[in-house]
């Protein structure tokens, strides 16, 4: 917006480089610019200002499809103004001299009519397109009808406007035709969903069967294993216990045939010595023999009486103490008498040797 500045009679006016300024005097031009920087008297002159940078216009319309959907689309149209003074002719862009603001809205008159058209250009595809389509590529396709609609514009192009761009943001229907066509495709992402929720639990059951069986073959080869190891371990108990009971028989036999080697060694020296025995008492009892022989032959001829008198000495060499000895005279009388009369053949018998 150009700035102006009230000095008494006369006025200031400075613009922006983006503005362009039409500066009437009566009917006739007097300045025609960007950025202008002029003095002027408010009673004669008539001042018009057009913005020459590129406007956003934001449109929102409605419209029915070919099945009698409601439809809402929105989206921006960029434009330009590339005629000033033709633009000005057909719009009122006049400005108060006092304050610099427009007199007329000539902006918003020029997004009224962009947006009417646009509308009918969007209209025009939507109402010969069912509501499917319309929300599967109405994007695009409004974009370009209401782009080529408003380039191929003659009017616009008469009035200096030209279009700079068209982007069309959404296109919504209503919420219960949302809702509507939402469920199918709900429906379908849900029946995905428990598909693959299906699909994991049976691979969980798979691979959990596969599990189970290889710990069944685990456990088999474990078994056969363990089979083998008590086969193994019998094998050698009886390896053990026939090594064992031949060493027993070996052991046995040795201590059998040790046993019998000592008892001929002991009936050898028990033998030997029976017979060095039996020899010796032999010796010993043939000299008793002899011995007991000659004496007997010796007292063949001794007296009665002095066998007698022997055998009391020999019986008084037995006892070790006589505690009482009764003598009469009818015992010892026979007895010294036939002492004497032995000791008197004996004391002949030597004379007469």
């Amino acid at each position: 917006m150009a700035q102006i500045t009230n000095l008494v009679v006369a006025r200031h006016l400075r613009a922006d480089a983006s503005s362009h300024v039409l500066h009437y005097r009566g009917a006739k031009l007097v300045r025609s610019g960007r950025g202008l920087a002029f003095w002027f008297l408010p009673l004669s002159a008539s001042v018009a200002e057009l913005p020459m940078d590129d406007r956003e216009l934001s449109v929102l319309f409605h419209g029915r499809s070919s099945d009698f959907q409601d439809v809402t689309a929105q989206g921006v149209v960029t434009y330009r103004i590339v005629d000033s003074a033709t633009l000005a002719n057909r719009v009122d862009f006049t400005i108060d001299l006092a304050s610099g603001a427009y007199l007329r809205q000539p902006l918003e008159k020029i997004a009224l009519l962009l947006t009417e058209l646009a509308h009918q250009h969007a209209s025009s595809y939507i109402g010969t397109s069912p509501v499917r389509a319309i929300l599967t590529e109405g994007d695009a396709r409004i974009r370009e009808r209401i782009e080529a609609g408003l380039r191929g514009d003659a009017g616009l192009a008469a009035m200096g406007i030209e279009i700079a761009s068209v982007r069309v943001s959404s296109v919504k229907p209503t919420p219960d035709l949302e809702k509507a066509l939402e469920a199918p495709m709900r429906e379908h992402i849900q029946q995905e969903s428990d598909q693959a929720a299906f699909a994991r639990r049976a691979m969980a059951v798979e691979k959990e069967r596969a599990i189970q069986e290889n710990a069944l073959v685990n456990q088999i080869e474990l078994a056969r294993r363990e089979e083998q190891l008590i086969a193994q371990r019998g094998q050698n108990g009886r390896r053990q216990a026939t090594e064992e009971a031949e060493a027993g028989r070996i052991a046995s036999e040795a201590a059998a045939a040790r046993t019998r080697l000592e008892a001929e060694s002991e009936a050898h020296h028990t033998l030997v010595a029976g017979e060095a025995t039996a020899k010796s008492v032999q010796l010993v009892e043939g000299a008793r023999v002899d011995v007991e022989r000659a004496r007997m032959e010796v007292m063949r001829g001794v007296p009665t009486e002095v066998m007698m008198g022997l055998a009391a000495r020999e019986l008084a060499s037995k006892l070790r103490s006589i505690d009482h000895l009764n003598l009469s005279p009818e015992a010892i009388g026979p007895m010294l008498q036939a002492l004497m009369s032995a000791g008197t053949r004996r004391l002949e018998t030597k004379e007469r040797v």
